[in-house]
Formats: C-alpha cells, structure tokens, sequence
C-alpha cells in the first residue's frame, strides 16, 4: 500500500478526512465515483472528507482497500511505529524468523533490537 506523498509546497495531510480527500484525488477518484464504488452517497464521502464521520467505520476497509492505503495510514498518518511492508529481503527474512520464535524469545529479540537502535542514534560514547 503507498500512501500519497506531500509535495513541498503541499504539507501531509493531518485529519483522516484530508488524508482520505489526498487519497481519492492521488488515484483519480471523483467523490461521485469512489461513492459509486464503494455503494454509499457522494454526501457521505463530503462528510468523510470534512471529519464528519457519519457510517465511516462501517465502510473502513472497503475504502482503504479501493484508495490503495493502509487503515493505519487513513486513521493516524505516516505509521512510524510499523511500516506496512518489509523493505529488504533481510527485513522480511527477520519479520519470518520473528513469527517462528516462542513469545519469551521475541521479547528478547525486542529488547536486543531496541538496544541496538539506540546505540545507532546515540553518539558513540564507547
């Protein structure tokens, strides 16, 4: 899933109505059209669009699925915490190895993980 991306002279959107509004418009969608697809009003996606919820939830996943963006993505913005998708072939190759490790093991893998990432951001002081 690829979430739109800002231009400079365009800041991230910071409401999930803008970030749905940024979507829509980033795959082509009319409000008319992507209403027709996902089988509701054009006033309902205007009141999606200006953060007045309305029967969002209820069309939540149907709406991610034809914008081509995570919920997460929709809901909150940029996911820092958990990109959807492994970028290298090692990233998956650990997310597999991860899933396969008993629940103590994955939470020593956590904290090892941690560990490390902060001696990456911090300077080096050894």
């Amino acid at each position: 899933m690829i979430e739109p991306e800002p231009t400079p002279s365009t800041p991230a959107p910071s409401t999930p109505g803008s970030r749905l509004r940024a979507a829509r418009i980033a795959c082509g969608f009319t409000q008319h059209s992507l209403a027709d697809t996902l089988h509701v009003s054009r006033s309902a996606i205007a009141q999606w669009e200006t953060d007045r919820a309305g029967q969002v939830q209820a069309h939540l996943r149907q709406l991610c699925e034809a914008l081509g963006v995570s919920v997460e993505y929709l809901l909150h913005g940029d996911d820092k915490r958990a990109p959807t998708q492994a970028a290298t072939g090692d990233e998956l190759a650990l997310l597999r190895l991860y899933r396969e490790c008993a629940p103590e093991d994955r939470q020593a893998l956590l904290q090892l993980a941690r560990r490390l990432a902060r001696s990456q951001s911090s300077p080096d002081t050894r």
